[in-house]
């Protein structure tokens, strides 16, 4: 079963300009697929590149992060307690660029959990295309109080 854009809001706390998912269309035990509408409307368009808008590589490592976040959530039984830390990335390619109009599907799958660490492998794609991967890594980290 999916998750809509409501649910995603109710998970991250990601909120515009920054928040790259538009929906969560599977889940199974260790796996998610995402997906990212990508507009012309986006903000980073005016600037990458003006007259050859394409999306930059960063943000599509990011949309995966955060459909990995999502994942790794699904893991834990307080969601709202904690907040999820992008750690780190490795093996990172982009393959084809994402252009305004393009519908990335985001796929992650669950490599390694150790105690709050969980590492991931996510894969990009537009029309069955691979247009980016990349091995990534976050931990959880207990919400602080602020009474």
């Amino acid at each position: 079963m999916g998750k809509d854009i409501t649910d995603i809001l109710n998970i991250l706390p990601h909120r515009y300009p920054f928040l790259l998912l538009d929906a969560i269309l599977e889940e199974s035990p260790g796996e998610i697929v995402g997906v990212k509408n990508v507009s012309f409307n986006e903000p980073f368009f005016q600037g990458h590149f003006p007259g050859h808008p394409i999306m930059p590589g960063v943000l599509i490592v990011e949309a995966m992060a955060q459909a990995g976040g999502i994942l790794a959530f699904s893991f834990l039984p307080e969601k709202e307690k904690n907040v999820m830390y992008f750690m780190g990335m490795d093996g990172v390619r982009f393959r084809k660029p994402v252009r305004p109009g393009d519908q990335l599907i985001l796929k992650l799958k669950l490599l390694k959990r150790r105690g709050p660490v969980f590492k991931m492998k996510g894969e990009a794609f537009v029309n069955d295309q691979l247009v980016a991967e990349a091995e990534l890594m976050a931990t959880v980290d207990p919400v602080k109080s602020s009474e």
